[in-house]
């Protein structure tokens, strides 16, 4: 199957940096973003599963130790039949392992419907995959975003979102929701390009710098 793209667009942009003079710099200074989505819905929540509170590169060498375990058999049924302790020879957990023999049962049993996710608004998505133990609200968030390409999600408790937005407006302290609510409502029908870049700014280490010099450049 072919995956879709999502990909920012000149009317994208000036929608963003209309309402958001800060957010314009950032925009400015990295570009067009172009992102791939995962169409496997099974395989892009095992591996956001096996991913939780990982670094990119432990996530990655755990993913493809189990991808050898699984034998290019990534699937629901597969997963029912390999071994918890096959599981966690790659590396995964024993509540990963457990949490991802949870969602092969839900793909299996039905309480996961791929083929209704179109037709749902990002709410019911997020209540359908988080009845399934292993998925919180960030998981379903991030499965909205890179598996079903949603263009207006903000994932407030996002850790590196906050970071970055506490960096991009000069801001002390924690955040509240409600100042974070405050300053995503600006991107409204475009939070998930707007987080792309923040996350983009993470990725090329431009948040260890400063915005005046961003502006002077």
């Amino acid at each position: 199957m072919k995956n879709n793209i999502l990909r920012t667009t000149r009317l994208i942009d000036t929608a963003l940096i209309n309402n958001d003079s800060e957010l314009r710099v950032l925009i400015d200074t990295i570009g067009p973003l172009e992102v791939e989505t995962r169409t496997d819905h099974f395989i892009a929540l095992a591996k956001s599963i096996v991913g939780q509170q990982l670094s990119f590169k432990a996530a990655n060498t755990i993913w493809n130790r189990a991808i050898d375990i699984y034998e290019g058999e990534l699937t629901p049924e597969r997963t029912l039949e390999i071994d918890l302790d096959l599981l966690k020879s790659a590396g995964i957990s024993s509540s990963k392992a457990q949490y991802l023999k949870n969602l092969s049962r839900a793909f299996i049993d039905g309480d996961i419907k791929p083929d209704n996710f179109m037709n749902m608004g990002n709410d019911e998505v997020i209540e359908m995959l988080t009845c399934v133990k292993g998925i919180g609200v960030w998981t379903a968030e991030m499965f909205l975003i890179f598996s079903l390409g949603r263009e207006d999600v903000f994932s407030i408790n996002d850790v590196g979102l906050q970071r970055a937005i506490k960096w991009l407006y000069k801001l002390d302290g924690k955040i509240s929701k409600d100042r974070l609510h405050e300053i995503s409502s600006r991107w409204v029908p475009f939070r998930t390009y707007a987080s792309l870049y923040l996350w983009e700014a993470i990725n090329r280490n431009i948040i260890a710098g400063r915005i005046e010099e961003l502006k002077n450049e």
